[in-house]
Formats: C-alpha cells, structure tokens, sequence
C-alpha cells in the first residue's frame, strides 16, 4: 500500500469523519485548579480537577487529553473533569496497547474506576474513537452512566467509505493498515502525512497545527491497533438497545462535508436510538472543539447541564 492510500485511509477511516468530497504531549489540563495525580492502568491514565457532579472526557484515536483544554477551566469550576488518555498517545508509554483489546480496556478500566470513585452516573464525553467507546460503555454499563455525547463519531466508520460495508468486508483492508502503521514503530516520523491527516481533520491553522503534533506523537503500533479496533466495530445492530441518553455533535463546512450532507449521514446513522439529540457545529472538521471552541463549549455545557 503506498503511502498516499494509507494517508486517504487514515484520515477518513482513523480519525475523520469529514466527509469525502462532492463528484505533543500535555498530560496535566490547561485549569486554574490543581489537578489530582496520574493514575495509569494498562490500558489508560486518568486524572481529574474540579468538584462537583462527574464528567468524564475521553479523547479519540491518536488524541491526547490535551484536546480538552478549552473547555477544561471552565468545567472544572461546577464539575469533577475527569480525563482520559490512551496508553501510547500523547508520547505516553503504551502500556499493553500494542495487543488486541485497547476498546475493551478502555471500557473495563474505567468502569473500575468509576466503582472504584463511587461515582454513580457521571456523564461522558468522546470525541471520535472516544465517541465509539462511550456508545460501548452505554451498551456494556448502563447503569453507570447518566448521559453519553458523542463527538463526531458514527457506529460503524467503515460506511463512510464503502455504504455497504461490513465487518468482514473491511477486515482485510483494517488489518493491512495495522500491520503498516505497527511497522512503521522506530523509523522516522512522515510529516508529510501528518500535516495531510490534520488537513483533512481540521480547518484553522492553530487547530492543523496541534492535530499534526498529536499525530506525530502517537505510538504507531498503538494507532495502528486502536485503528484496527474501530474499523471492525459495529455498533448498528446494539443503537435501538442503548437507552442511555446520547447528544450526538457534528460538524459541517461550506465544501466538501456541506450541512445537506452531513446532516442525513448523522440522523440516519443514529436513526434507531431510542433518545438521541442533535447538535451540528459549522465551519468545522472534525476537531470541532479546536476549529470552534465556543460553539463547542456552549454545546458541552448544555449537555453537562441536561439542558
């Protein structure tokens, strides 16, 4: 596979759900309260700042928990922020991420900690691969989940790119992309590639800029298996069992992923949720958080707000 095919795929399949066009590290949040010590687990760190009812922020693939800082001081003030970063992102050490199981990691280790804590019902919040392990953890965990936003992600990203697609249908092609990516561990970085994913991900240049780095830090063997992961996951057939609440946000530009495409890709994806909410962010890609800070942030306290 040529470089140029993995980077079309890595942008569309790992990362990105901008639609296809018309025929570095920072582990402690940017908060104005002091943030609780690192906990690590096999598969995932968490920290927390602020008190107050739970909410909990998971980043998506190849995503530190830096992606939350515009809205972190804010939360933090009326809320207990609880962060999320996936062992091997952020310049992390990958822990056991470089083996099958990150998503089911994710989710059992956060459900120990959420029992651990005695949080009860906190709200969650995922942003791409995030967004898919939320929807997991409502179908794996109802009862301790009060409400789900899903940033920008869908419950099958494979139909993205084949509509007909399938989970034996792509993967093959998933795991060809996992063995590139895994082998790439140890060579030097391809800028170029990751200045074209955070492109593809992202409008503003401060937001390209930072989507670049995050890339560039990431441990390629755990993208790779992180990748693999959300390509042959299906949540379709679970959407009409999930009771949880779910806030979907997506965003939409004036080429390319236009609001009369975006908005029958989204509604018709999440059409058998039982309780789904809207929420459509313009002049975005899919770092809606970085390309519109504000409008993102008014959503999320919406949510945390049950409003």
């Amino acid at each position: 596979m040529t470089n140029h095919k993995l980077n079309l795929l890595f942008a569309f399949a790992s990362l990105s759900f901008v639609l296809p066009p018309s025929a570095g590290n920072c582990a402690t949040p940017a908060a104005t309260a002091t943030p609780a010590p690192e906990e690590r687990m096999d598969h995932i760190s968490i920290t927390s700042v602020g008190s107050g009812s739970p909410v909990i922020l998971i980043p998506g693939l190849s995503s530190p928990r830096a992606v939350w800082d515009g809205v972190v001081p804010d939360l933090a003030r009326g809320h207990r922020v609880i962060l999320v970063q996936i062992n091997g992102f952020g310049g992390d050490a990958p822990g056991k991420n470089i083996s099958p199981g990150i998503l089911a990691g994710l989710i059992a280790e956060l459900d120990g900690y959420i029992v651990r804590e005695k949080l009860g019902q906190p709200a969650i919040v995922g942003h791409s691969l995030g967004g898919l392990a939320a929807l997991m953890f409502a179908k794996a965990h109802p009862d301790h989940v009060s409400r789900v936003m899903v940033v920008d992600s869908l419950p099958f990203i494979a139909v993205l790119f084949f509509p007909a697609a399938t989970v034996p249908l792509v993967e093959p092609q998933a795991s060809a992309i996992r063995a590139q990516m895994m082998a790439s561990y140890g060579k030097p970085a391809d800028t170029a590639i990751a200045e074209a994913t955070a492109n593809r991900l992202a409008l503003k240049p401060e937001s390209r800029a930072k989507v670049k780095a995050w890339v560039l830090a990431a441990d390629p063997r755990v993208s790779g298996e992180a990748l693999y992961e959300d390509m042959t996951t299906d949540l379709r057939p679970d959407l009409a069992g999930i009771t949880t609440p779910i806030t979907l946000v997506y965003p939409w530009a004036a080429t390319g992923a236009t609001r009369e495409r975006a908005d029958p890709l989204y509604h018709g994806a999440y059409a058998t949720a039982p309780h789904v909410s809207f929420v459509d962010i313009g002049d975005s890609a899919h770092f809606v958080m970085l390309d519109q800070p504000a409008a993102f942030q008014a959503a999320l306290a919406g949510f945390v707000n049950g409003k």
